[in-house]
């Protein structure tokens, strides 16, 4: 297997900077048809978030119940399971990408002004 190097916690922190830029934008009120082609990559059905993340939670868990000192503990077994159990909720949001597809085929009028938020 081919070494990937690991990422380092700066291009975690613009990952996780690049989503709170577009929660952000999605507060302004745009367009429905400006934030289709946001969605699409972060919902993708291969590679958007859910999937991702989820691999990424089920890797975590693994190497945790690889490395951590044997016999487990009852707090790292729960550590372990309610990594994995996070990471099938996530994965199983992957459906989404349907959603924004059929999204995508809606005719959405020229927004209206935002509704006045509390």
């Amino acid at each position: 297997m081919p070494h990937t190097p690991a990422p380092s916690p700066d291009q975690i922190t613009q990952a996780t900077t690049t989503l709170a830029q577009v929660k952000h934008y999605l507060r302004t009120d745009p367009a429905a048809g400006d934030i289709l082609p946001l969605l699409a990559p972060l919902l993708d059905e291969d590679t958007g978030m859910p999937i991702l993340l989820g691999d990424v939670l089920r890797s975590a868990a693994r190497l945790v119940a690889q490395q951590a000192p044997q016999p487990l503990t009852d707090e790292t077994r729960r550590i372990i399971e309610g990594l994995r159990e996070a990471a099938q909720d996530l994965t199983d949001w992957h459906i989404l990408h349907w959603d924004v597809e059929r999204l995508g085929n809606l005719p959405f009028d020229s927004p209206h002004p935002p509704a006045h938020r509390q």
